[in-house]
């Protein structure tokens, strides 16, 4: 069932019925795992990144026009 399919459906209900389908559906949120915040080690890529002594110079090829 498409999304839109399914709010057809939802629409057609009638009111109470609607408070039932919106209590269902907190329900069925409560099922889904929650992701749990977690802080990123510190130093993972240590020794891992080198940056050049020449990072800096011009690259050929790349110079201003004058």
């Amino acid at each position: 069932m498409t999304d839109a399919q399914l709010f057809k459906e939802l629409v057609s209900l009638p009111e109470t019925m609607k408070q039932e389908a919106a209590d269902f559906i907190a329900r069925l949120k409560k099922k889904i795992p929650a992701k749990e915040a977690t802080k990123r080690p510190l130093g993972l890529a240590k020794g891992k990144i080198v940056i050049k002594d020449n990072f800096d110079d011009p690259i050929p090829g790349f110079e201003p026009y004058q």
